[in-house]
């Protein structure tokens, strides 16, 4: 999937830890040229007088850049109580994190931070009680923290590690190996790779590449053309053979990974972010051709395992909530596919096998359940979490040491262990950062949307609270791409609720929480949706007491970004502050940019005529007109290369000109940084102190 002269009376009243009355004066923005620019889409002319701000490489852009970044300093550097605000934020982002552990033959895997590392560092031990050692830490890459990892994959005879690096929060990776027993970096080299899965056969694995990037192109252009190489350890990326590639169908993504017993390679092919077709190859039959399975885009699909010639795959294929199936790849037609788990109320989110057992992850009502069952689909036993959450798991075939999580709004993830042939979990690390959660109660409500459709959300506040519509409001959201926002910790939320806060999650349509059917009454002509679903949650939380809208901030990010912009240019009112970080916000471009064409089966493009007059309607920058808009901090970095941020540079440049009110409108625009994955900590840390410090400070907090 962000001010300038202050009254002396404002300063003293935030100084002496009293609500502060936001009365701000009109700001000086840098003065941004206008092109005469004028696209005409199926004779309509649409002018875009910001677009040479889409060249993120030129000298007056960064001029741009640095004149919109002082503005932003500027009045974030008159809020009193900033520097303390991320003091305390940064305790509260000090604790231990765990990754949820894997194991690979003897090996247990996982990553670990201690609390104030940039980066999470990859330990390995051997065996449920070894003695941790690190076999990878990133923090040791680069100073600022800002070379992170991006994937693992372990070779099934675990002698190898083959990992990615990010640079600068970049989707381009570069893969190197590790010798796991001894930590010695062997090597390999392979670059111009992205959206890579790795599949181990031997001593090699398949990763998928593209060809060199243009210089001065990698972070704008188009991403098209992807291959699927074989890497042999031990020699140079020149040699790396060929596997696979569809000159045809440029705009396609592919990815490749192998069974356990490394008899298939696996090679799925995407036209969108989601749904995928695919082929398999038998590895153990020299030139043995790839075989089509699933020749549509319709669904979504995954194997799990492999049986002769029996695949066991993950799908959506004729079930929107999911199911398993067991597919013949000499009989691929869909009326020969046999159920072992069929379609059930719940969403099936997720499935793996532990020895010859079959751990199952269900969303009950945006709740994670998990189950265990026999190979033909009979339930065995559920494993207990501690409460109502979100748990992620990881298991494998060759073991039976199942690993959870368990988190949600209030409570900091917890790690356990669990085997599945006693029956019996063990928590495997507790964190701990003095968040006094027993304060905290979390409620989920289902309020009516704007078509009379039920959408949930999750309310958390303290337990004392008084609901008479005083009390300030953060209401975060996603809405797009068949993914679920399920509960989770965050250290910014909790900072929030301690200082009386509600925090809202709703979970709209758009998303997956509810399978395939509820992701698509959010996408295309059904997008506008999502923007109701939105707006009739903040308006239930208004119409309930629980705030108003003078104590409401929106926030938002990727597709959230799109969200909230939609949002307050349809509903100026709407609420107090708005916050839409590294949004898709120029419906009619998005897919000119890297992997923005992806993006199309959410969206719809501009080259369609119908799309593009329903697009025109919601694009946050073709709907600004001169009114008041809400507090706003618009949030980017020049490193983003998923949604590239000349969206943010011409949204921003757009709503300085038309704001008619005294609301601040700025933007904040990161440096070495990129979309968010693999952000370290310390800018995080920076990033969300300026947003919470906009936050607290525009609904006039106590502090």
């Amino acid at each position: 999937m962000k001010l300038y002269p202050l009254s002396l009376g404002l300063l003293l009243f935030a100084a002496c830890n009293q609500p502060a009355p936001v009365k701000v004066e009109k700001l000086n923005y840098p003065q941004t040229r206008k092109c005469d620019t004028i696209t005409t889409y199926f004779g309509v002319k649409i002018a875009d007088p910001y677009r040479w701000l889409e060249n993120d490489t030129s000298a007056e852009t960064g001029q741009w850049i640095a004149a919109e970044n002082k503005v932003t300093q500027d009045y974030l550097s008159r809020i009193t109580f900033r520097d303390s605000l991320k003091k305390r934020l940064t305790a509260l982002y000090h604790y231990e994190k765990y990754s949820v552990p894997f194991m690979r033959g003897k090996y247990v895997f996982y990553y670990k931070n201690n609390g104030s590392q940039n980066q999470s560092v990859l330990y390995v031990q051997e065996g449920l009680s070894g003695t941790p050692r690190i076999l990878l830490d990133p923090n040791s890459l680069a100073k600022d923290g800002t070379v992170s990892m991006y994937a693992i994959s372990v070779s099934n005879d675990q002698k190898y590690l083959a990992y990615g690096i990010s640079r600068a929060g970049s989707d381009w990776n570069e893969f190197y190996v590790l010798d796991i027993a001894t930590g010695k970096q062997l090597n390999d080299t392979l670059n111009y790779s992205k959206f890579s899965e790795l599949g181990w056969q031997g001593d090699g694995f398949y990763y998928t590449r593209y060809e060199a990037p243009a210089k001065g192109q990698a972070l704008v252009k188009s991403n098209e053309n992807p291959m699927i190489y074989f890497h042999k350890v031990g020699t140079l990326q020149s040699a790396d053979k060929l596997i696979y590639e569809d000159k045809q169908h440029p705009k396609r993504t592919l990815g490749a990974y192998t069974t356990d017993d490394e008899k298939y390679l696996i090679v799925h092919f995407e036209e969108a972010s989601d749904n995928n077709a695919f082929s398999v190859k038998d590895l153990t039959k020299p030139n043995a051709p790839f075989v089509p399975v699933v020749t549509t885009f319709t669904s979504d699909n995954t194997v799990i395992d492999d049986n002769g010639t029996q695949l066991l795959v993950y799908t959506n294929k004729g079930a929107s909530k999911y199911r398993l199936v067991w597919i013949d790849i000499n009989k691929p037609d869909t009326t020969n596919w046999k159920n072992v788990l069929p379609e059930q109320e719940n969403l099936l989110q997720g499935v793996s096998l532990s020895g010859d057992k079959l751990i199952a992850s269900y969303q009950d009502n945006v709740k994670t359940r998990l189950y265990v069952y026999s190979m033909v689909g009979k339930m065995i036993t559920e494993i207990k979490l501690p409460g109502l959450g979100n748990s992620d798991f990881s298991a494998s075939k060759k073991n039976t040491t199942v690993f959870y999580s368990f988190t949600n709004y209030i409570t900091l993830p917890t790690i356990f262990s669990y085997d599945v042939t006693s029956d019996k979990s063990t928590q495997f690390a507790k964190p701990d950062n003095g968040f006094k959660s027993d304060d905290y109660i979390t409620e989920q409500v289902f309020y009516p949307s704007k078509d009379g459709t039920k959408i949930p959300m999750y309310i958390v506040h303290k337990r004392d609270i008084k609901l008479d519509g005083n009390n300030p409001c953060f209401l975060y959201a996603y809405g797009g791409f068949n993914i679920s926002i399920l509960p989770a910790f965050s250290p910014g939320a909790a900072l929030f609720l301690e200082h009386g806060g509600v925090y809202a999650v709703p979970n709209l349509r758009g998303g997956g929480e509810f399978g395939e059917k509820w992701h698509e009454a959010g996408t295309k002509l059904n997008k506008q949706n999502v923007f109701d679903d939105f707006y009739a949650a903040s308006s239930y939380l208004v119409d309930n007491k629980y705030t108003s809208r003078s104590k409401l901030a929106i926030h938002g990010r990727s597709n959230g970004g799109l969200l909230i912009g939609a949002s307050m240019t349809e509903h100026p009112e709407m609420a107090k502050v708005a916050l839409p970080g590294v949004g898709v916000l120029d419906m009619l471009r998005y897919h000119k940019f890297t992997i923005g064409w992806s993006w199309a089966n959410d969206y719809g493009t501009s080259d369609d005529s119908i799309q593009f007059h329903n697009l025109i309607k919601f694009s946050p920058l073709h709907n600004v007109h001169d009114t008041t808009y809400p507090a706003t901090l618009i949030t980017t970095a020049d490193h983003d290369d998923r949604v590239v941020p000349a969206h943010s540079f011409k949204f921003a440049a757009t709503l300085q000109a038309h704001q008619k009110g005294d609301e601040p409108v700025l933007i904040r625009i990161d440096h070495n940084a990129g979309h968010g994955g693999g952000k370290p900590m310390s800018k995080q840390i920076d990033e969300f102190g300026d947003m919470w410090s906009f936050v607290f400070y525009n609904l006039g907090m106590k502090w």
